[in-house]
């Protein structure tokens, strides 16, 4: 870079810090003026009058209203509290909505050892789960799903609670074929997930 160059851009530096001290002074000039407008009246003679009292009024309302207000939010909350309770901690998605992911599933497959088979197999065992979950919560009659929650109760007796992705490579087959059954069942009880 130039000496000319750097003069110049120091020059104009100088230049922007000298326009925004004035500018900072301009303005502090125009607010202490604004602010410090008074006359014997009051404020300005263009500004109504109003009694203290109205004030005081106008202060007691707005107590009592914020008063109402909290006493309100407080039995919101109370009320809210209650119905959290009465629920259970976590529900599960209804059965069309597992259904639906599970079936997001269908063209997905994968070959042992490859890249992306860990994601694949614990997907469908996670979507199988929640299947089971909503299952299980339907306000249907207990044994409505029946034959599928049993075909996930066999695939989880077999998987042993080990989620493991060697695990679910070794039990592969068997974890694609309860989802294709259970996809199959689920195509013949349309009313079930639509």
């Amino acid at each position: 870079m130039s000496v000319r160059t750097a003069r110049a851009r120091s020059t104009r530096a100088r230049a922007r810090v000298r326009a925004a001290a004035g500018l900072t002074v301009l303005l502090g000039a125009c607010l202490i003026g604004c602010s410090s407008v008074e006359t014997s009246e009051g404020p300005g003679g263009d500004v109504p009058y109003v009694a203290p009292s109205a004030n005081e009024a106008a202060a007691s309302r707005a107590a009592e209203a914020q008063a109402e207000a909290d006493a309100q939010a407080t039995a919101d909350a109370e009320d809210a509290a209650r119905m959290s309770s009465e629920k259970p901690a976590t529900t599960s998605p209804q059965v069309r909505d597992a259904f639906a992911t599970l079936q997001a599933t269908l063209d997905d497959t994968c070959t042992p050892g490859a890249g992306d088979c860990a994601y694949v197999l614990g997907r469908v065992h996670d979507e199988l789960a929640g299947l089971e979950a909503s299952m299980k919560a339907h306000p249907k009659d207990p044994g409505h799903f029946k034959e599928p929650v049993a075909w996930m109760a066999t695939l989880d007796r077999t998987l042993k609670g080990d989620t493991s992705t060697e695990n679910l490579e070794k039990h592969r087959s068997e974890l694609f074929g309860t989802r294709d059954r259970i996809n199959t069942w689920m195509q013949g009880h349309p009313e079930d997930y639509r």
